[in-house]
């Protein structure tokens, strides 16, 4: 099974691209996974929320596979702890899924296309974080739900 994380927008932070380079390139010891950046829309200003939800959902959308089983990000998402969300992912694998999209939306959330399409939805948390941080959360929570699975001493409960 294949990961990709999708994102809108670039990391700006050193700081935090070097941190998100770390957790991807000790995940990619685990599973195939693939992080993509949507750039953020251009002249913003000129359009309303909805309309700018729906462009990012269109350029979210032509990203996607057939198969491609979709979870969004979503702050009303079912929050799963460490090793429910390993769990989580283990079941997914043993489904036999060609790829697991997560994708992290834009500023204003998903559009209606994107919510319909999705197939479940995962909240990291009841707080509202930066989109940039999410991504690293993401990966890191990605990371740490393998050594899980693999009953590596990277989790502690």
């Amino acid at each position: 099974m294949t990961i990709k994380l999708i994102a809108i927008g670039k990391t700006d932070g050193k700081a935090l691209q070097e941190l998100l380079h770390t957790y991807e390139s000790r995940l990619k010891f685990y599973v195939k996974f693939e992080l993509e950046i949507i750039p953020d829309l251009k002249n913003t200003k000129n359009i309303s929320e909805h309309q700018q939800k729906e462009k990012e959902g269109a350029l979210l959308l032509n990203k996607l596979n057939p198969t491609d089983v979709l979870v969004l990000l979503d702050e009303r998402g079912r929050q799963y702890s460490s090793v429910d969300f390993a769990q989580f992912l283990q079941k997914k694998m043993n489904s036999g899924i060609k790829q697991l999209v997560l994708v992290i939306g834009g500023p204003y959330g998903f559009s209606d296309h994107v919510n319909q399409a999705a197939q479940e939805r995962i909240s990291l948390s009841k707080m509202t974080f930066s989109h940039q941080m999410v991504r690293l959360f993401a990966i890191e929570q990605l990371y740490r739900a393998f050594t899980i699975l693999r009953n590596e001493p990277y989790h502690h409960e």
